[in-house]
């Protein structure tokens, strides 16, 4: 075994065994009562005073104290939580979590293939619900993602996951319900200088435009036929065209957003999505008029052009909202996994900049919720699923943002994580009050 070898070995062993893993909770066996909290529902609406009542997972009430009455007597569990903040579960939209550790190990990677087309990736075998990132995200209020893949052209397709179970066939909300395709840049730039080199860079990104209409154009066959020979990457591309799966196209540029729209008349694609959209503010009413949603870039960005105001990652949300577009946040980029965490504060920078407060908290539910189809989450309300939380202040502010009761489906999450025990255990060492 050579040394460098033994040096990994040491490390992911380490890794895997240090602090242990938070225990997922257990099935909802009792009935509880949230009682007196500021309820933001979802949907834009706030209840200032109200009472949430759960039972196996499911919301069995959801009222304003102040108009009636409620017994508190049936519940096997009344907590109160009169000062206190309420929210949907949010929602880690476009994520790696659970399909990278350690960055500089490769063996911790799993969230690209080979190859330029891979429609049947997965992502949903590869998740793991053992991640020691997964509690961190999750004691900030994000309790399901949608975990995607990455690489190639056709990258794979993504599923939503619980962040909070013993393995991926618990975790799994909705398996395989989107395919992720990155759509070709123009990579002129100013290191390249003579015009044979301009021109094979043009001829490139045509190349790679037209090696996805062709097997765009494969897989729409394929789907009109019951063929006896079965292909793995056209049964994953089926969906696409008859609306039950949708596209998400990565795209950050105007001239790509417009070649997607092109691209969706084209091959009468029902249900796509541009995860990006750096570019949007640009052509807001063109999105909008196709019936494209956007899962934003991540806020906290610089501007993409020298002439682009200092601001407008800050204002895009405000913009895509004022012109209808259906539109959630995305944290992809540096240490993407573990920042993961700070999605809630994305969403409060937008509001700073002209986003309405309850249109982020929308964004980070109901709106993703929509694009994923997962019916039952992203909203407050009987008859949807119990996967809510508590904060002590406003979740999207980060010197008040403090989880203190989480639910996914009914069952009580822990909130502990690596990063709580070690202050708490330094806390002690040196007499301090965690308090404070």
């Amino acid at each position: 075994m050579n040394k460098f070898f033994h040096i990994t070995l040491i490390i992911i062993f380490s890794f895997s065994n240090g602090i242990s893993q938070v225990t997922p909770g257990d099935l909802q066996t009792n009935s509880v009562l949230l009682y007196g909290g500021n309820l933001h529902v979802g949907n834009g609406k706030v209840i200032e005073k109200s009472a949430i009542g759960f039972k196996d997972g499911i919301i069995i009430e959801c009222v304003d104290v102040e108009i009636n009455k409620i017994d508190t007597s049936k519940y096997d569990i009344v907590i109160d939580v009169f000062g206190k903040e309420v929210y949907p579960g949010f929602i880690a939209m476009n994520s790696t979590i659970g399909l990278m550790e350690v960055g500089a190990i490769r063996a911790t990677k799993d969230y690209r293939e080979t190859g330029k087309f891979n429609p049947n990736s997965r992502t949903l075998t590869s998740f793991n619900t053992d991640s020691r990132i997964t509690p961190t995200v999750r004691s900030n209020g994000i309790l399901l993602g949608q975990i995607s893949p990455r690489g190639g052209i056709v990258s794979g397709s993504s599923s939503v996951m619980r962040f909070d179970s013993w393995n991926w066939e618990d975790a799994v909300v909705r398996s395989d319900e989107g395919i992720h395709m990155n759509w070709p840049k123009n990579r002129v730039n100013a290191n390249i200088n003579s015009e044979l080199d301009i021109e094979k860079v043009k001829s490139k990104v045509k190349n790679s435009k037209n090696e996805i209409y062709d097997f765009f154009e494969i897989a729409r066959a394929y789907a009109k036929k019951n063929s006896l020979t079965v292909d793995l990457r056209m049964e994953a591309m089926r969906n696409i065209f008859n609306g039950k799966k949708r596209l998400y196209v990565h795209a950050d540029k105007v001239f790509q957003i417009k070649e997607i729209i092109e691209f969706k008349k084209e091959f009468n694609i029902e249900k796509l999505t541009i995860v990006g959209g750096k570019d949007a503010h640009y052509i807001p009413e063109l999105i909008a008029e196709n019936e494209i949603s956007v899962i934003v870039s991540r806020v906290h960005s610089l501007p993409s052009y020298k002439q682009s105001e200092l601001d407008i990652s800050y204002k895009l949300p405000s913009i895509l909202n004022k012109a209808g577009i259906l539109f959630c946040f995305d944290n992809q980029g540096d240490m993407e996994q573990m920042q993961s965490r700070n999605i809630p504060f994305l969403a409060g920078t937008a509001v700073a900049y002209g986003l309405p407060y309850e249109e982020a908290i929308k964004a980070l539910t109901l709106n993703c919720a929509k694009i994923l189809e997962i019916n039952n989450y992203g909203l407050i309300a009987k008859g949807k699923s119990a996967t809510l939380f508590v904060s002590q202040g406003d979740a999207l502010e980060i010197s008040t943002n403090k989880i203190i009761h989480a639910f996914i489906d009914g069952r009580k999450i822990d909130l502990s994580n690596d990063q709580k025990k070690n202050y708490l255990k330094y806390c002690e060492k040196y007499g301090l009050d965690p308090e404070n």
